[in-house]
């Protein structure tokens, strides 16, 4: 079976996952400060803080900027449902921005569309866009409209640790960077996430709220405030710190398969059968999500090409037809993310893959694809 990605632990992280297990200090320790500080130094950010998951970072991000009930945050209709979830878990309301049909993310003009459409009773207070698959959005502009509209910016950069935007890496342009290091992503701590910022208040706000709201003062330990328990371990940590010193080497292997992709789809592309993602520098190529077309029932196609051992996958949700989400649906043009939720068709991607891999991915979509007109 050709895996949709493959987890890229090597012998150097096991052995330090294997120190931290013997040495008995589980929790935040050396390796966890040690990652940190070296994500921080890779991001050129003031503060990184490693947290149990990109969803905690997300939900932590917006406890610390007080968004709440009386707010509304707006977010692509297509990424993972973690995006939006966090939104409703703070108790505001989420508004719904469509995305571009070829790089799948927020742009400035879909989000400049849905702030002036908006007629809700809540105020807008922030927006969340997602660097989805590890595309670069262009944060520049997104920031430019978002400050117009006095909205903070959370960038959810969970696929697109590494990636860059001009000189910048992506997650650092907004007034916070949320990463995750779950298993399908580049670097992986089984499970794990970081925000980074650099605003020292907020940056001390998350602090205390991962962390049971404690606060140290000249040895003495006191409760701040009521906290959560998002810390991650540091055997975790230590799966991290060696995958980080190869990430760059990962994405230009990742990069080289990405474009090797788009030159064997192209007769598909010709066809008409499928639409290929934009070829972006500075892309991390996370996911390599094409578009079939609407001929294609895309979850047969799944099933068919299980049966020739090759896994591929739905890219990612389109927000508004999830069952929660329902109610949000009706106010805006959500026409290409509701195309991508449908027929979004994620391919085996991972730097340990050969180009000869690649080929048979091909070769079995395209038999796959030429059986429905058989």
């Amino acid at each position: 079976m050709i895996k949709i990605s493959k987890v890229n632990i090597q012998q150097d992280d096991i052995d330090r996952l294997v120190e931290v297990i013997e040495s008995g200090n589980l929790v935040h320790g050396k390796y966890c400060n040690l990652f940190q500080e070296k994500l921080g130094s890779y991001l050129s950010v003031d503060h990184s803080i490693l947290v149990s998951s990109g969803t905690a970072a997300l939900y932590l991000s917006l406890l610390a900027l007080d968004i709440g009930p009386e707010h509304a945050v707006l977010v692509p209709n297509f990424t993972f449902p973690a995006t939006v979830n966090v939104v409703k878990l703070v108790g505001a309301t989420p508004v719904l921005v469509d995305v571009d049909a070829t790089t799948y993310s927020m742009t400035s003009e879909s989000l400049a569309r849905a702030i002036k459409s908006y007629q809700g009773d809540q105020s807008l207070k922030a927006v969340i866009p997602v660097h989805e698959f590890g595309f670069p959005s262009d944060m520049i502009n997104i920031c430019q409209v978002a400050h117009r509209h006095d909205l903070y910016v959370v960038e959810d950069a969970a696929c697109a640790l590494g990636a860059t935007i001009g000189d910048k890496k992506a997650g650092t342009y907004g007034d916070i960077g949320c990463f995750s290091f779950h298993p399908r992503k580049v670097i992986t701590t089984g499970e794990g996430g970081l925000v980074v910022t650099s605003d020292q208040r907020l940056a001390e706000r998350i602090e205390l709220l991962k962390n049971h709201g404690i606060q140290r003062d000249d040895g003495r330990v006191d409760f701040a405030i009521p906290g959560h328990n998002f810390r991650l371990t540091d055997f975790q940590a230590a799966l991290g710190v060696g995958q980080l010193e190869r990430l760059d080497g990962w994405i230009a292997s990742r990069t080289q398969l990405a474009t090797k992709y788009h030159q064997l789809l192209q007769p598909l592309v010709e066809r008409g059968s499928i639409y290929l993602p934009d070829l972006t520098r500075g892309h991390t190529w996370q996911t390599y999500m094409i578009l079939l077309s609407e001929d294609f029932n895309r979850d047969l196609v799944i099933k068919r090409l299980r049966s020739l051992n090759v896994e591929t996958n739905i890219g990612a949700q389109c927000i508004s037809s999830i069952v929660h989400m329902q109610e949000y649906s009706q106010t805006q043009d959500l026409t290409v993310s509701r195309r991508l939720g449908k027929s979004g068709l994620a391919l085996p991607m991972c730097e340990a893959y050969s180009e000869e891999t690649l080929t048979s991915v091909v070769h079995n979509l395209t038999l796959v694809l030429d059986g429905f007109g058989a």
